[in-house]
């Protein structure tokens, strides 16, 4: 049809096929042709119309035309044109139903499927109605042939194969059926002509249809061939071509893709059934004419026959079916091979690539999806062993999604029954829907996205994390992610994304946030990096506790303490504390359950806030956050009323360990059952009675009671806030002119977008680029060296491969405002590559921060960046080093560095990181090392036992000096059932500062707190006064290791000890002889009848001898260890003058003092040089029990509130005034 303005230039042909012009007058009565494309000619127009001229324009028209422009040749130009006119012909109609059209030529192809089979059953009908003895009887079927004449006519009966007994319903029907096979056959010829006839006559198909429906066609016209047998068993073939072509057209239809497994499965299980089937029916026809077989026989002799099984009990018995059962045996030994290796290959490519997961399945059940570029099997376990701790997820499924081949080790493990029902690995990229509608990713409970950190480029791995979490986000927009992102720059693309879709965000982990802020705090608050850890681990508590080592059971018992959440109007632990203050509500549900209460969110608050302090009134609405060694809902409580009295009062709260607030803490499946006494915590014992001797100097040792509610006169007003304006007028003069340059406020440069503000020290004007060269002088700084600069406290060695955005979260936590400025340690950068004007823009503002270019492997490097005055040297994992050959082989390099300066420097505490846990056992590593042996013994059980924690008991990570980021994959993994650990993690590490909460620090323990005695009354004692929270202590004791040295040198050290035994030389002089005589037993005989004659005689000379051999052996390992450690320092001295450094800081490490010693114990590591039998080791006790005693120099990890809440008026006359807060000797705050 012609559309509703044909035209050309001012002319215009409408539908009803009259032409007018612009001004809508008829112009002529000429038909337009619907079959379009027509131009219409001006002058033609004008001819039939018998117009002579067009009027000339008008003046106004002329003017628009002089300021248009003359567009005569445009509108000339315009023409009317009708697409696709090629498929309006009957041909291409018919095309387009018959094949084309989807969903017509699927409805086409089960038609003619259905025909073939209706074919087939017919034929299955007449063979059941056939009577061969009508057949024979009948002289109309009898045609001259040899076979009725020649000899053989008496074997074969050829009358019997070429005539059937065929009835006329069956007749007729099958005529039917095969008029319009044939016509479909002809039509579809028809119209899939490409010019080629003859190919199309002889194909496969196009014969077999013309053997099945012509000779129908003919008997309609010659009756005596109606009974004419026609081989219509043939038709299955076409049958199962027709079932291909309909499951294709149906696949198109539904838009499925991933069917190819389902079709091969499909046309080998049609293969074998047309085989059946032609052979069944084909050997019974033959044999009528033989043994006259019935159907089921034929398909019992097929069955036997294909199986290979062969019974013999049925076989042809005439040669023409004989050669058929060959016939049919040479074809399925050609097609069924090639079926079955497409096959085999389609199952091995479904095997890689995983499969679906039905969408049945994901409607009934629960699952997560993982996200990852490459999937290594200690990923795979940390997140397994993780996700399935928690009792609530047992019935979830595990979807991973990888665009690699799934590793062997991993297809190992996947095969393990624990895991191959629960975990279900499918092949493909987070980027293509077609992946994530197989992963049923818009039915996930979670979608889990993890980048890959091994990756030589970490800014591309970040660039394919924030890729997949944009797919996931397009394709599901509800389904919650759990995103990791390695640079902090990265993570504002992901929570712009969470953000634009109102979902939460706190599912976003940045790795080298957390990593720089952990590594600094274990500067100032020693081991954080393994609280933290074992915080947000899963984990019963029961590690370690068939160990025979007292601190082994004690370390492993309190690493199951984690963080739970509860409403307080629900909770048993803190319900009795409604309107009472927060500090009293932590101490007396620690001191009643043994659970310390750390942070609690109000209702109409979506902030957590750790300790607020005692100002904060506890409500029935409240949200309670907890340490504890399991949640309160798997807790068991026994209530029973103690034995009044029995000589005892109630005035103390920990009158003796028989008496504790927890009497039992029993962890079995995940449940804690609690014995304590049915007290009220508000009663008469509340006060500590004071011990029988007092402190020194007459200082008054009791503990003041925890008040309900706060008490404005009792409370210290802004304790911080006074300690630093004391710590202003104490100075010296000096130091106060060094202490005014410092202001407080927030940093003006951040270096990346997302960067919480935390109020720091700063300095009043940034410093000049040039002034944070430590290495080199400038016009304003004339210092070349640590040692000029005068430092009044130790320095904080940094040594990263590039200064990345990620070091300024190393800086604010140790410039944070609540660190008090007398305490504020120098920052030294030692960077590979010398950063950028956008990041010395950044930390310009903080005082006492420098960089220098270098490495640790270099020990000039070392020294210019003040080693020597350096208290904690922090190596980072560099990324170059991440992507090595073999795996465990990234950490090589750091691992050699770090015991080099380990060695060089002794006193000197290095806190690493590393890229594999599993490589910490080399970070102490010594030859023969038995209690090495020993922990590693203790690891791999507790691993085959199904710890998730079997690193702990590694002393370097036990005294939190060694790190691993992989540990914090945990973090994210646990965000899943607990929200909140995310958030918490952040404010305890100071990556989030939250107006009124708390942050962490850590108070030392010096002999005169000693009186406080046992963490209980420590408890008591800081929420009484300070207001602080205590969750945990880091303990270093003396530990008795077992020798290293050879069998020998043992036997000959210990020969003091056990001399006066007089079995043990014996055993002691075999084992160092190394003798095989025991494997002769007649000289055996002999030489223990010598050996008794001579012993009682050589005692005293043996003993003598051994002695002396005992003390030259000695003086030879002394001196060298002697000749070692001169050589290391003279070294190091020689380095020194080399480069004009002062070296009289450069010490003997023999001649080490008491702090050295104990910042060496820090490090875990046995001491060669002091002594190889006594050493210290250091752990991490969280959330110990209130009876646990104190000892000296245990760190205590506390969260103290924030000074800057609830700042009275009168605060600010502290200052002014020149008062001070109390003294509190007996706290030493670090």
């Amino acid at each position: 049809m012609c559309s509703s303005a044909c035209y050309t230039n001012q002319t215009f042909v409408d539908d009803d096929g009259l032409a007018r012009d612009s001004s809508n007058s008829v112009t002529s009565d000429l038909p337009c042709s619907s079959n379009s494309g027509v131009v219409l000619d001006i002058q033609e127009l004008k001819m039939a119309t018998g117009e002579s001229d067009v009027p000339p324009l008008s003046l106004r028209f002329r003017f628009r035309e002089l300021l248009l422009g003359d567009q005569t040749s445009q509108n000339d130009d315009r023409v009317h044109v009708e697409f696709y006119v090629n498929e309006n012909t009957f041909k291409e109609r018919l095309k387009l139903f018959f094949i084309k059209n989807q969903r017509s030529s699927l409805r086409i192809r089960i038609f003619n499927f259905c025909l073939k089979v209706l074919t087939c059953l017919l034929y299955i009908i007449r063979v059941m109605t056939d009577n061969p003895v009508q057949i024979q009887n009948n002289p109309e079927h009898i045609v001259d042939g040899p076979g009725n004449t020649s000899s053989s006519s008496s074997e074969i009966n050829w009358k019997l194969i070429l005539w059937v007994d065929r009835k006329e319903p069956v007749w007729a029907i099958q005529v039917i059926v095969a008029s319009i096979s044939f016509l479909e056959a002809m039509l579809l010829m028809y119209l899939s002509y490409k010019g080629n006839i003859w190919e199309q006559i002889f194909q496969v198909s196009f014969l077999l249809e013309m053997l099945n429906t012509v000779p129908f066609i003919i008997t309609i016209f010659w009756p005596p061939l109606r009974n004419i047998f026609v081989p219509v068993f043939l038709n299955c073939w076409l049958a199962k071509s027709a079932l291909e072509n309909m499951i294709n057209d149906l696949h198109r239809a539904i838009q499925r893709t991933h069917s190819a497994m389902f079709n091969q499965v499909l046309i080998l299980i049609c293969t074998l059934l047309c085989l059946v089937f032609t052979g069944t029916c084909g050997i019974q026809h033959l044999e009528r004419a033989g043994k006259n077989l019935s159907l089921f026989n034929s398909l019992y002799f097929c069955i036997v026959t294909f199986s290979t099984v062969g019974f013999g009990d049925v076989t042809p018995r005439i040669w023409p079916s004989q050669l058929l059962v060959v016939i049919m045996i040479c074809v399925a030994l050609v097609v069924l091979p090639l079926q079955f290796e497409e096959l085999v290959y389609l199952w091995m490519e479904r095997q890689k690539s995983g499969g679906n997961y039905s969408r049945h399945r994901a409607q009934t059940e629960k699952h997560v999806v993982l996200c990852v570029s490459f999937l290594k099997i200690d990923l795979l376990m940390d997140f397994l062993n993780e996700f399935y701790a928690h009792p609530r997820i047992q019935d979830y499924y595990v979807v991973i999604l990888c665009p690699g081949e799934v590793d062997i080790q991993v297809r190992r493990v996947l095969q393990i029954p624990l895991w191959s029902q629960r975990v279900i690995y499918l092949q493909g990229s987070a980027l293509k829907d077609q992946d994530l509608l197989r992963a049923k990713m818009d039915d996930a409970e979670a979608c889990f996205i993890l980048s890959s950190r091994n990756e030589a480029d970490r800014m591309a791995a970040d660039h394919q994390t924030i890729l997949r979490a944009w797919a996931v986000k397009d394709f599901a927009p509800n389904c919650p992610l759990y995103v990791q992102i390695l640079k902090p720059e990265n993570k504002f693309h992901v929570k712009f994304a969470v953000m634009c879709l109102f979902l939460p965000l706190d599912h976003v982990v940045c790795e080298e946030e957390f990593k720089y802020a952990m590594l600094a705090l274990n500067c100032v608050c020693p081991a954080t990096s393994s609280l933290v850890t074992l915080l947000v681990h899963t984990s019963r508590g029961q590690e370690g506790q068939q160990s025979p080592e007292h601190w082994q059971r004690t370390y492993g018992r309190c690493s199951g303490n984690e963080v739970y959440h509860i409403r307080l109007s629900d909770s048993m632990f803190f319900r009795e504390y409604h309107s009472k203050s927060f500090t009293f509500a932590a101490f007396h549900a620690h001191k009643k359950y043994g659970v310390c209460l750390i942070g609690v969110k109000k209702e109409d608050n979506k902030s957590i806030l750790l300790n607020p302090g005692p100002r904060h009134i506890m409500a029935t609405s409240d949200t309670c956050y907890y340490i504890n060694i399991t949640k309160e809902e798997n807790s068991a409580f026994i209530f029973r009323q103690e034995e009044h009295r029995k000589g005892r009062g109630h005035d103390n709260i920990l009158p003796s360990p028989s008496h504790l607030p927890v009497h039992s803490i029993i962890a079995s499946m995940g449940t804690v059952a609690m014995d304590f006494p049915n007290s009220n915590p508000t009663g008469e014992g509340d006060k500590l009675a004071p011990p029988t001797e007092n402190g020194a100097g007459g200082r008054r040792p009791s503990i003041e009671p925890v008040l309900e509610i706060a008490d404005s006169t009792s409370l210290l007003p802004c304790d911080l806030l006074s300690d630093q304006s004391e710590d202003e007028i104490t100075l010296s003069d000096e130091e106060c002119s060094s202490a005014t340059e410092f202001v407080k406020g927030y940093p003006p440069n951040s270096p990346y977008i997302g960067s919480s503000p935390t109020l720091c020290h700063l300095l009043p004007q940034k410093a000049p680029f040039c002034c944070l060269r430590l290495d080199q002088a400038c016009e304003h700084v004339s210092f070349e060296d640590a040692k000029a600069y005068g430092f009044k406290n130790k320095l904080i060695i940094v040594s990263a491969e590039t200064a990345g955005n990620g070091l300024y979260n190393f800086i604010v936590p140790l410039r944070a405002y609540y660190r008090p400025r007398r305490e504020l340690n120098p920052i030294v950068l030692l960077l590979d590559n010398l950063p950028d004007e956008h990041f010395l823009e950044a930390i310009a503002c903080f005082p006492m921060v420098y960089y220098m270019g270098g490495t640790i492997d270099n020990l000039d490097s070392l020294l210019q960046c003040g080693v020597l005055y350096a208290d904690n040297l922090v190596v980072v994992d560099k990324e170059s080093t991440m992507s090595a050959e073999e795996d465990y082989m990234a950490d090589a390099k750091t691992i050699v560095n770090v015991q080099t300066m380990f060695r060089l420097f002794p006193s000197l505490s290095v806190i690493t990181e590393l890229t594999h846990p599993s490589n910490m056992r080399f970070m102490q590593f010594r030859a023969k090392d038995c209690y090495s042996q020993a922990l590693s013994k203790l690891e791999k059980k507790e691993r085959d036992k199904g710890s998730n924690l079997a690193f702990m008991f590694r002393l370097p990570f036990a005294a939190g000096r060694v790190f691993s980021i992989s540990m914090l994959d945990t973090l994210l993994y646990q965000s899943f059932v607990k929200d909140y650990m995310i958030p918490i993690a952040r404010l305890l590490l100071g990556l989030d500062t939250t107006p009124g909460s708390g942050y962490l620090c850590a108070m030392h323990v010096c002999e005169a707190d000693l009186w406080i005695r046992t963490y209980g009354r420590l408890f008591q004692k800081l929420c009484s006064s300070t207001s602080e929270i205590p969750i945990g202590i880091y303990r270093t004791e003396s530990h008795m290791f077992p020798s290293s040295e050879s069998q020998g040198s043992v036997s000959t050290e210990g020969w003091d000890d056990t001399r006066e035994k007089k079995e043990e030389p014996k055993v002691l002089t075999r084992s160092s002889s190394g003798s095989d005589q025991s494997d002769h037993p007649l000289l055996r005989r002999k030489s223990m009848h010598w050996t008794r004659c001579l012993s009682k005689k050589n005692m005293k000379r043996s003993d003598h001898a051994l002695n002396i051999s005992h003390y030259v052996t000695k003086q030879k390992l002394h001196l060298s260890r002697r000749s070692e450690r001169e050589e290391l320092t003279e070294l190091v001295r020689n380095r020194m003058q080399h480069l004009g450094l002062h070296t009289g800081e450069c010490r003997d490490t023999t001649n080490l003092t008491a702090s050295d010693v104990m910042n060496r114990v820090n490090l875990g590591y046995l001491q060669d040089e002091m002594n190889d039998q006594q050493n210290s080791l250091s752990y991490v006790l969280i959330n110990p029990a209130p009876d646990t005693p104190l000892q000296l120099n245990d760190i205590v990890f506390l969260i103290r509130p924030d000074p800057l809440a609830h700042v009275p008026e009168a605060s600010a006359g502290w200052k002014s005034s020149g008062r001070s807060r109390p003294d509190t000797p007996e706290l030493n705050k670090i």
